[in-house]
């Protein structure tokens, strides 16, 4: 049989289908006795027209169908090793790999059969390999001792029988092929469990990415609700502190009449004469006229500035107007947060305002304050034993509006800067901080379709820079129902 006679079979990389895969018979022989080569190519490759001849003569004459022409295989010779590892090299370089090897033990002056054997797993470890050997050479537990290999060793004593040749190229062929199939099979299991691993690995990713995101909504719900609260406590003590302001304030106003219409009627008491024996008295009056005014004074601001206390944090919760879009005055937003913030800076900073000439912006007020609140108590925070400075500067530019709030307090470390907007994440002892204001801060100006920057140097003190856009973006469905 010639080369063009073989049907191509699958090489052992493919990952076709195993049973796709078709039949090897290829044998190498490697023995130095050209007498041994003749013997097995009569045994392993008949001359099959002649036995197709004879069968269809016997057919003719008996009458029987014509006998199928039996398997042969593929017989190719070298004489010593290394001409057999050659053979071999070049039959997988082409993808068509030897089944089966008979090695001769003794092949002077080359290799022995144990090195050629060792040479041959070397360049194709699924080769199957028949020893032909008369034990005058080596003994079978050397050669186990040293290729270590017996699930595809097999030994034919010489000499050797027509039919044990040919029932050891059948099996050890049958063999190759098997496990041709069951390396294809593993290769398509492997890159099965390899997909599958792909897969699991990106909805675990997919599935850890909705859990941030899950835990980043609820935190902004949590900072959301804690926010409502405080604006419902907002209003419930502006009305609750307005109403005794409003009649202590509208007193003061009648008692400052009284008391002017009194200091005239003394003054007027006074240039008509007064009898000598009430004159320590009225002495004393002098100082009345002195003091009540200081103390009247000094009473009215502090009621003006309740007032404006109350109306600061009207302004910052903005409860008396709903959560809609509105322009908003970005200076007068800042001027509310640092009143309703001041406990929390007055003792750790000073506050220093470069305000630029801003107009107003399209905004959600109350959020806006937030982030202004955000940013500058961490800016207070920040300082360390030494009084500090809050330096809080506003300009515009580009169509946008931004705010800066710079502090020279202990800086920000790298590690911890990269992870500054991460929900949850905190660098202050447990119980003092939720580590959501700055996530908060990002998801808002994000929804005003701003951004939010941070510089920071440990030491020297950090920068938060926000720009805004001085109109709302709308979005494309809104504005056509608005254009419509």
């Amino acid at each position: 049989m010639t080369t063009t006679d073989i049907p191509p079979f699958q090489s052992m990389h493919s990952k076709e289908p195993a049973m796709n895969t078709a039949h090897n018979r290829r044998i190498l022989l490697i023995d130095d006795m050209p007498a041994i080569h003749e013997d097995f190519h009569k045994i392993l490759m008949p001359q099959t027209a002649e036995r197709a001849a004879l069968s269809a003569v016997e057919a003719a004459l008996f009458g029987d169908e014509p006998k199928a022409a039996a398997a042969t295989f593929e017989l190719e010779s070298a004489y010593q090793g290394q001409e057999g590892l050659a053979k071999v090299q070049a039959a997988l370089q082409a993808g068509r790999p030897y089944a089966l090897a008979f090695v001769d033990m003794r092949m002077p002056p080359g290799w022995d059969g144990v090195e050629t054997i060792e040479r041959l797993w070397q360049a194709d470890e699924r080769l199957q390999v028949v020893i032909c050997t008369a034990f005058s050479d080596h003994s079978w537990d050397t050669v186990l001792a040293r290729l270590d290999v017996r699930d595809r060793l097999l030994i034919l004593k010489k000499p050797f029988d027509t039919i044990e040749v040919c029932q050891l190229a059948n099996t050890l062929c049958a063999k190759w092929e098997s496990t041709q199939q069951a390396a294809a099979q593993l290769s398509l299991l492997e890159e099965a469990v390899h997909e599958r691993t792909a897969e699991i690995t990106r909805t675990n990713e997919a599935l850890q990415t909705e859990i941030s995101e899950r835990k980043h909504l609820q935190g902004q719900l949590v900072q959301s609700e804690k926010l409502a609260s405080i604006g419902q406590l907002a209003a419930g003590v502006a009305h609750e502190i307005n109403n005794p302001i409003g009649y202590i304030f509208s007193n003061f106003g009648t008692l400052e009449r009284y008391l002017d219409q009194l200091f005239e009627m003394l003054a007027a008491y006074e240039g008509a004469g007064k009898p000598a024996a009430v004159g320590p008295d009225l002495e004393e009056l002098e100082f009345l006229k002195e003091d009540i005014p200081v103390l009247m004074r000094e009473s009215k601001q502090g009621i003006v500035r309740v007032r404006q206390i109350v109306q600061d944090l009207k302004d910052f919760s903005r409860v008396d107007s709903a959560q809609e879009w509105q322009w908003a005055n970005l200076h007068q937003g800042i001027d509310s947060t640092l009143n309703v913030v001041a406990s929390e800076i007055k003792y750790k900073a000073d506050i220093v305002k470069e305000y630029g000439t801003i107009p107003d912006i399209e905004c959600l007020p109350s959020q806006i304050n937030q982030v202004v609140m955000n940013l500058v108590v961490n800016a207070a925070h920040a300082m360390g034993e030494q009084r500090g400075r809050i330096t809080i500067r506003t300009g515009t530019g580009n169509e946008q509006v931004w705010l800066e709030v710079a502090d020279n307090g202990s800086g920000i470390p790298p590690e911890t800067l990269a992870r500054i907007f991460e929900p949850f994440f905190t660098t202050k002892p447990i119980g003092q901080g939720t580590g959501l204001g700055l996530s908060v801060s990002y998801g808002i100006v994000h929804k005003h379709h701003g951004q939010i920057e941070v510089d920071s140097k440990v030491g020297q003190g950090t920068t938060f820079r926000v720009t805004l856009p001085m109109r709302r973006a709308v979005a494309v469905g809104e504005a056509q129902l608005v254009s419509a």
